[in-house]
């Protein structure tokens, strides 16, 4: 019941109109699932249970209630809090639709130049279309696009952009929902049915399912791509208690 009252409501409510909603809702759901099995590292509260997530097939037990964060989420922030210099090192950061989970803790960060983009998003600083950025060539240290390439049509621009507007020597985080066991990506502009193209690319607003080529394509453009397994640096018992996607891969991006 729980898991298909959650879909429903991923898949009928617009996005921007779920995150000023979430912002109600979230003490709410902290309160109600307080306890000690799982942990959300972004704001160290303890959960006996997280909530299910997923436009397509539901994923239990993956949603924090009080971040709001997934596993990507939160393999993101350890990694960049043990493996680097992100917290601590003075730098302009551009961050592309910006997840609720992260935006309070990245903008409290004195040593951060902090901006936030999205077309759409409610909760962005900077209203603007990824593939033509209002930002001036080699202007940031660090920029983080997670899971908002795989919504672009022209990914192939997008990325170009995201290439101009990082500096010489700066680096990225660019997740996007991959299918390592795909050698190519697959896309069909054709499939234009909301409840088909959750179905077959995992969402109804995304355009693809990238495979491993991904890696390539950014490399078609400049980067410099690192394939990052971080949860093979923690043990079973860090994975299971940050409720974490074994095996899941960071593509970290350099200029």
């Amino acid at each position: 019941m729980k898991k298909t009252l959650f879909k429903l409501i991923l898949n009928t409510i617009p996005r921007p109109i779920l995150i000023r909603l979430s912002y109600i809702v979230r003490p709410v759901l902290s309160f109600l699932l307080k306890g000690h099995t799982y942990m959300d590292p972004i704001d160290g509260n303890s959960f006996k249970s997280f909530l299910p997530y997923g436009y397509g097939q539901q994923r239990n037990n993956v949603l924090s209630p009080s971040t709001l964060s997934l596993e990507r989420h939160r393999l993101l922030w350890l990694y960049l809090q043990n493996e680097t210099d992100f917290f601590t090192r003075e730098a302009k950061v551009l961050h592309f639709a910006p997840e609720q989970c992260f935006l309070k803790h990245f903008r409290k960060l004195e040593n951060l130049y902090y901006t936030t983009t999205d077309l759409l998003s409610p909760i962005a600083d900077v209203k603007a279309d990824i593939c033509n950025l209002p930002f001036e060539d080699n202007s940031y240290d660090i920029i983080l696009c997670n899971h908002v390439l795989e919504h672009i049509p022209d990914d192939t621009k997008a990325m170009q952009e995201l290439y101009r507007v990082m500096k010489s020597g700066g680096w990225g985080v660019f997740q996007i929902p991959q299918d390592l066991n795909r050698d190519k990506t697959f896309e069909d502009n054709s499939i234009t049915d909301k409840t088909e193209r959750a179905k077959i690319f995992g969402q109804y607003d995304h355009v693809r399912v990238y495979g491993r080529d991904y890696f390539d394509k950014l490399r078609s453009v400049g980067f410099k791509v690192k394939e990052v397994d971080y949860t093979s640096k923690l043990s079973d018992e860090e994975i299971k208690k940050y409720c974490l996607a074994k095996g899941e891969i960071i593509p970290v991006v350099y200029k």
